[in-house]
């Protein structure tokens, strides 16, 4: 892929941030995201590519969709896409923390084509694929990490989602000693932190959204670390959706290969103030906004701190 295309992958991450901030707060989540979702696709359909959405916008939440399959870009090099114009709508609605715009492009056949159910999920920032894994119980994994690490358990931080379902494995992590840090959103984000050196979280763990595991895994082609996923099925109607998208064996646990791989180009850009991105700053018609653009074929990794000057009523940039 043409290494100007990543700048203009930044202009679509940050065009989606934008148009979400102006609900940062607001308490309207179906607003925020439909912000986000028709900001990227304008965005989108300006470049000169012919892109197709593989992993896109959630049935499960009836959020405003980039759906599955949509066709986006002016014409070029196929590419398939994954994204998430709005990571985090509850956290924008509400303030929070750690909401971002997030995209990614890889050539065609570089994403697992992940319906939209549940996936269960375990990442951290050793490359060493037989360290964690979702073969082994989470107790052990949690022990056999800080021997690799050469810590004590008790100098672990284990991320999970804030969920009724985590009780037990909240349980079983807090048994071993290990600390954790719970969220209430944006495990895309989480997965990303626990393989970033300067973070204070070394595992993530838990169940969350399939699209997002597969955008995490995108991420951490271009930094590191490792990821495996197993997707979950609640009925029949979603088996039947997993089986459309060419997905036969229903247990399997997905690799990071298995999730993303070849040349592919990630970035995103902060909504809200989080551990990985400052979110949007704005004044008056001016605006700040900081992007992180990843590349996993240089290893490339770039911060960028964008300046805007525009209408931010008509977000006419």
């Amino acid at each position: 892929m043409d290494r100007n295309l990543a700048i203009e992958l930044v202009r679509v991450s940050e065009f989606a941030a934008l148009a979400a901030s102006k609900h940062i707060g607001r308490g309207n989540e179906k607003a925020a995201d439909q912000a986000a979702v028709d900001a990227m696709r304008k965005c989108l359909n300006s470049l000169t590519i012919s892109g197709t959405v593989v992993i896109g916008e959630g049935e499960r939440d009836e959020a405003p969709m980039l759906y599955i399959g949509e066709q986006v870009g002016s014409g070029g090099p196929k590419v398939d896409i994954a994204l998430d114009p709005l990571e985090g709508t509850t956290i924008t609605a509400k303030g929070g923390e750690n909401a971002m715009a997030v995209i990614a492009l890889a050539q065609e056949g570089g994403f697992l084509n992940a319906p939209d159910v549940y996936m269960r999920k375990i990442s951290t920032n050793t490359d060493d694929v037989s360290v964690v894994s979702l073969d082994q119980d989470l107790k052990f994994n949690i022990i056999e990490l800080a021997k690799f690490n050469k810590v004590n358990v008790e100098d672990l931080v284990i991320c999970i989602l804030d969920r009724e379902r985590h009780n037990n494995e909240i349980e079983i992590i807090r048994s071993t000693g290990a600390r954790i840090k719970m969220i209430n959103d944006g495990d895309v984000s989480a997965v990303i932190s626990s393989v970033v050196t300067n973070s204070n979280i070394d595992m993530y763990y838990g169940i969350g959204g399939a699209p997002e595991g597969v955008l995490a895994a995108a991420a951490l082609q271009c930094i590191g670390g490792t990821i495996e996923g197993q997707l979950l099925f609640n009925n029949d109607d979603e088996i039947k959706r997993a089986k459309q998208t060419g997905i036969q064996n229903l247990d399997k646990i997905y690799k990071l290969n298995d999730l993303a791989q070849g040349d592919i180009m990630f970035s995103a850009t902060g909504v809200t103030d989080g551990t990985m991105l400052k979110g949007v700053k704005i004044t008056k018609n001016y605006a700040e906004t900081h992007s992180i653009i990843m590349r996993s074929t240089t290893g490339t990794i770039r911060h960028i701190n964008g300046e805007h000057n525009f209408n931010i009523k008509k977000l006419e940039i």
